[in-house]
């Protein structure tokens, strides 16, 4: 009697175990109701959990190869701080001056180092996620407003004051702080993050007037490096993405990475024309290291051949890889096969920032009472505006696109970048509308997609990012396509939710074709990190713009239908 009676007692005990696993496989641990709520609290503690500062060990840690001791590089003309001490003790690293003063970007003689490090900086900053360890150009602007909009001001402040730093003292905004980043930028968002900072202290009566007057010659100064030298596009009068280094880029050939050999392997498939090879030895503009493989005549992988050829990956097309890195999106085919030709172009993108920088400019001369100077900028902002319609605006296509300087024609590649001149209100309201007329080229159930090409890379087709997301749907707000903008909005947030409803996680980026996280690539960042720094603070912004009946929709867990898988 009493073990019958036990095996009736443990029946529904079982069955409420079973049913429990059976919604936790399905996705279902999160009440509709709470689906928000957690995820905004999981976004909440990230600030912290991606926060780094120079007096935390983990700070130093180079997550993509850490070689012996890390090391930690001051300026060559700074008093060495009682933190660098510190470090040495508690964190048993090394810590070392720069053997070289910085004044612009690519001066500094890379030869000099014995090993790559950290580069200082004063302020603490919240890192993306995943490996990244470090403060990147590009992604602070993201983490920023989303900083912004917890409340977080002082710590959004202070990373935009350790990019003054960069600029003081290590020549450029990097593409992150460290060593190996020493010859390349990344996309120009300061004279943006300088602006969101100080709007966010004058809407709460606190305009600081004196830091906008120190910020704004750093932004001078990086906006120059944009448009002199080398980073000027031909003669269009635009200007392109470069880096100041040569070779394979010591951020993926000396961590292991297998990049550059995934690249060879493709291209000696045969699958994609490129002009990427020559033979070993041929004559070069500049003698570089560079990765090699031995080949038959007929272009297949050596096995057996009696007289294999070796080839070798030009320095041009290094050129172009390093100015793919610079420009953020590594890697996508959008300038030729793996962006192997980025340094040709005059891209969309970084025109339309530095359209946007020029306005802000007038915007903060004004402010500070120098109306001569603000008429300056804009007049410059009006010709960039007159040479983007020359040479980036398809009327018969409507939309923009890259310029190749090189082939003197225009991209025909279709890339959401399309919607930055309307992010930067460069563009005219008819051709804001024509761009949302092509809208069906990039909307998809999870937002928008990056290009309508599958090449197996990251940046392209089925991948959506958040920062191109908050990018795309700001600017079609600016042009009142509030209806548009509210859609794409609920798509990105929605499946953003559903995923993290999932597995507990917010990712670097998304398959928008299936509102998952899959993600299937041949080349490049294999995995899709979590954290997710940029994600996270686009995430907040969206959320804070989108429509009442939106919000209140997302709120009580209604999602968009489930996708097919990725079949394409």
């Amino acid at each position: 009697m009493t073990r019958n009676l036990l095996r009736l007692l443990l029946v529904p005990v079982l069955i409420l175990a079973v049913v429990a696993q059976c919604a936790a496989q399905n996705g279902a641990q999160v009440a509709p109701d709470r689906r928000l709520p957690e995820i905004l609290a999981y976004i909440d503690k990230a600030w912290g959990t991606l926060g780094r500062s120079m007096d935390d060990c983990k700070t130093v840690t180079d997550e993509r190869k850490q070689q012996g001791r890390a090391l930690v590089y001051f300026p060559a003309e700074m008093e060495m701080p009682p933190i660098a001490k510190e470090l040495e003790s508690k964190c048993g690293i090394q810590t070392a001056k720069l053997p070289q003063v910085i004044k612009a970007p690519g001066s500094f003689d890379m030869h000099l180092l014995s090993k790559h490090g950290l580069l200082f900086l004063p302020n603490p900053y919240v890192v993306p996620g995943g490996f990244f360890n470090e403060m990147y150009g590009w992604d602070s602007y993201f983490i920023i407003r989303g900083l912004l909009q917890a409340g977080k001001t002082q710590l959004a402040r202070g990373m935009v004051e350790n990019f003054f730093f960069e600029i003081q003292h290590y020549g450029a905004i990097l593409n992150a702080n460290r060593t190996y980043f020493l010859t390349r930028s990344q996309p120009p968002f300061l004279s943006s993050m300088v602006l969101a900072v100080y709007e966010q202290g004058a809407a709460g009566g606190k305009p600081d007037r004196e830091w906008l007057e120190r910020a704004y010659p750093f932004i001078v100064r990086d906006y120059e490096m944009w448009t002199t030298g080398q980073h000027l596009a031909g003669n269009t009068g635009l200007s392109r993405y470069y880096d100041y280094g040569d070779g394979p880029t010591a951020d993926i050939a000396d961590t292991g990475d297998a990049y550059y050999a995934d690249v060879i392997g493709a291209l000696l498939a045969g699958e994609i024309a490129n002009d990427y090879f020559v033979r070993q030895h041929a004559p070069q503009p500049v003698a570089v290291p560079a990765y090699a493989l031995e080949v038959c005549s007929q272009g297949a992988k050596a096995r057996s051949c009696s007289s294999p050829v070796t080839m070798e990956l030009t320095a041009d097309y290094y050129k172009g890889d390093r100015a793919m890195r610079e420009s953020g999106f590594d890697i996508s085919f959008r300038f030729g096969p793996y962006s192997g030709s980025t340094h040709h172009y005059a891209p969309v993108c970084l025109n339309s920032l530095l359209y946007k920088t020029e306005r802000d400019l007038e915007k903060i001369s004004t402010v500070l009472g120098h109306p001569d100077q603000a008429r300056t900028w804009a007049d410059r902002a009006k010709h960039r505006a007159d040479l983007m319609n020359k040479y980036l605006w398809d009327p018969q296509r409507g939309m923009f696109y890259d310029w190749d300087f090189e082939q003197n024609k225009r991209s025909d590649y279709n890339y959401a970048t399309t919607f930055y001149p309307l992010w930067s209100e460069m563009a005219s309201p008819e051709q804001a509308r024509a761009v949302v007329a092509n809208l069906k080229i990039f909307e998809q159930p999870g937002g928008l997609v990056m290009s309508d090409r599958e090449t197996k890379v990251q940046w392209d087709y089925p991948y959506g990012w958040a920062p191109i997301q908050m990018l795309s749907i700001e600017g079609l707000q600016h042009y009142k396509f509030d209806d548009v903008a509210g859609r794409l909005s609920y798509k990105f947030l929605s499946m953003v939710v559903d995923n993290f409803t999932n597995d507990g996680t917010i990712r670097e980026k998304y398959n928008v074709v299936t509102r998952s996280d899959e993600v299937r690539l041949t080349a490049g960042y294999r995995a899709n990190l979590i954290g997710f720094g940029w994600t996270n603070g686009a995430f907040l912004v969206l959320l804070h713009d989108l429509p009442p009946a939106l919000r209140t929709k997302l709120e009580q867990g209604e999602s968009q239908a489930a996708a097919p898988k990725m079949t394409r």
